[in-house]
């Protein structure tokens, strides 16, 4: 088989977000040749688009440029604006195709494709897209970036702002049952930033259960009622209106107290959940589970979550968010056991007879 030397690596990395990243950082200082391919003009993924990280407020710019040093460092290349759209394996060698052009040539592949955000536009009750003052989560991201404004008047001293978790989590009736780990510490994360910004704001956080799943989660929730005042309700916002003035009216049900409430806000923030990367189900459907049970659409691996080899395919292996929510320590975490079980891998076959064309 006949393989030209730039295009042959021991590893392909489908996927330049943190995870993929940071898994090729491994691989590379065990001496294992690996590429990343990414199909946006720029690495990083969802971090990217990150202000500070919890629980201890680390700027998410500062730890993507220390993966970024590492990736320069070990020369590790990093092809942008490239798409994946299919993997061949050929006399025991995986094929990285974009149509009928051959990126590359691996012995081993790893899908690191990471998650896409619930589309807030899909529960038509909380206005997403009608009204400017409801964002996501991430858009809220964008406004501590100053990448834009506030939806309101930034003068104001007391603005109203509502946090809502679950928005495309755990609801069956959207068809997403899982739990995406991040949404109650990102808006608790959130709601202390907006009181830091605006100490007279008034913030609720309308929640189904409050789940802190990370050391010192728990502490930052705390401290978010005790120390900033945030108020957290149990319970579901069921309607969204325009108010005055480019105000929201709101509609909700306290399910503690068995109580309606009505509120005007000036911003209302949806906590939208992790969804799988559809690309990635389109263009490697023979990898990506069709429709497992609940629908949850991510890929399946062999013995999760204590196996990163995708089921049904040796040497291609999953890491990161493309299997199932998680935060950065678990991606980190599996970055260390994808790399331990590819180098495995490559260490047990027997080396495809490669010739230089």
């Amino acid at each position: 088989m006949n393989i030209p030397q730039d295009k042959k690596y021991d590893v392909v990395i489908i996927g330049g977000g943190f995870s993929g990243l940071s898994t090729a950082v491994v691989l590379a200082e065990r001496g294992i040749s690996v590429a990343v391919f990414e199909k946006d003009e720029k690495p990083g993924g969802h971090l990217s688009r990150w202000h500070h990280l919890f629980p201890h407020g680390q700027e998410a710019s500062e730890l993507l440029g220390k993966l970024y040093s590492k990736v320069k460092h070990l020369d590790i290349p990093v092809f942008t604006g490239r798409k994946i759209t299919g993997i061949r394996l050929l006399s025991g060698v995986n094929m990285l195709m974009d149509g009928d052009e051959v990126l590359a040539y691996a012995m081993a592949v790893v899908l690191a494709a990471g998650f896409r955000l619930f589309d807030a536009q899909r529960k038509e009750e909380y206005g997403y897209g009608l009204y400017p003052s409801v964002l996501t989560a991430a858009e809220v991201e964008a406004v501590f970036r100053k990448e834009r404004p506030w939806p309101f008047d930034s003068s104001c001293e007391q603005p109203r702002i509502a946090f809502v978790h679950c928005v495309g989590s755990r609801d069956l009736k959207c068809g997403v049952a899982h739990c995406s780990k991040l949404c109650c510490i990102t808006a608790v994360k959130q709601a202390i930033a907006v009181k830091q910004a605006f100490p007279k704001s008034q913030v609720w956080c309308f929640y189904m259960d409050l789940r802190m799943h990370g050391l010192e989660y728990e502490e930052l929730y705390r401290r978010a009622q005790v120390e900033y005042g945030v108020r957290f309700i149990r319970g579901r916002l069921s309607e969204a209106s325009p108010g005055q003035g480019g105000t929201l009216h709101v509609k909700a049900e306290d399910t503690l107290l068995g109580k309606p409430i009505r509120m005007q806000l000036d911003m209302l923030v949806l906590m939208a959940g992790m969804v799988p990367a559809v690309d990635l189900q389109r263009s490697i459907g023979k990898i990506v589970l069709e429709e497992p049970s609940f629908g949850s659409g991510f890929i399946s691996v062999t013995g999760y979550p204590l196996s990163v080899q995708v089921a049904g395919h040796p040497g291609i292996y999953a890491v990161g968010t493309c299997k199932g929510p998680a935060v950065l320590p678990e991606v980190m975490a599996d970055a260390c056991a994808v790399a331990r079980e590819v180098e495995n891998y490559i260490k047990s076959i027997k080396e495809p007879q490669y010739v230089q064309a």
